[in-house]
């Protein structure tokens, strides 16, 4: 390949598995890899300052051109633990729902939720920074990742999105998907999806790797987020994609 691809991943504990097999692998060779939060690496994606990201799957329409290029995703079959409403009371007296910036896909689900699932006449603000102190009363909050890991210790109240999604819709949720912005090399994607394999087949060494009283890693990582994107997903993420449309 002429240039190495630029690809950008996100910076949170559920991408462990997924980037765990890049070290040492062939793959490296042909990439360069950044990471940050993934309402971040989106843009950059749509900008075509990166190849390829793992990026929430709500910007898909953003894209001129895109390819899914992994056999694996940030997806989940139930409970996902880490992309939840939190509150103090019950939803049904929920008033206003902070909304957590890290995330456009969370954002757009919970959106569909309020909509059309729970039907619920609230007030929904968008945030820039840390919000979490906020969550009291009647005001509620959409935190994801490991923010929400925490979180969860200090809400009487929680709902995930993925297992109120299942719910909904009888379909598994994917939240981030390896997308890429324009068509790459075969050998480089085969390559890709086999590094992206070695960890979600080693999530004893992940776990190892990566100590974290707050929440149990394996319990997070073989039960709450469901890595291979099945044909089950698939389509999921294209009923998603027609809510959002």
């Amino acid at each position: 390949m002429e240039r190495k691809v630029k690809v950008a991943a996100v910076s949170y504990l559920n991408t462990k598995p997924l980037l765990y097999g890049f070290r040492d692998h062939p793959v490296m060779n042909m990439l360069e890899l950044s990471m940050d939060y993934p309402a971040k690496i989106a843009q950059q994606l749509i900008d075509g300052e990166v190849d390829v990201a793992l990026v929430p799957v709500a910007i898909i329409p953003k894209l001129k051109e895109y390819h899914i290029i992994s056999d694996y995703c940030i997806g989940a079959e139930g409970p996902v633990a880490s992309v939840c409403l939190f509150s103090e009371v019950p939803m049904q007296e929920i008033k206003r729902i902070y909304l957590d910036y890290q995330s456009r896909s969370s954002i757009a689900l919970l959106k569909v939720l309020v909509r059309d699932y729970w039907k619920l006449s609230v007030e929904l603000v968008e945030t820039s920074g840390a919000f979490q102190d906020k969550i009291k009363g009647t005001d509620a909050g959409l935190v994801i990742g490991d923010r929400a890991l925490e979180q969860r210790r200090h809400s009487p109240y929680i709902y995930d999105l993925a297992e109120h999604w299942m719910r909904f819709t009888s379909l598994p949720f994917v939240f981030a998907a390896w997308i890429s912005n324009k068509a790459l090399d075969v050998e480089f994607i085969q390559q890709f999806s086999n590094a992206n394999a070695i960890g979600i087949n080693n999530i004893p060494a992940v776990v190892a790797e990566n100590p974290y009283p707050i929440y149990d890693l394996t319990t997070y990582y073989t039960q709450n987020i469901s890595f291979p994107l099945t044909p089950a997903k698939r389509q999921g993420m294209q009923k998603f994609l027609s809510f959002l449309r």
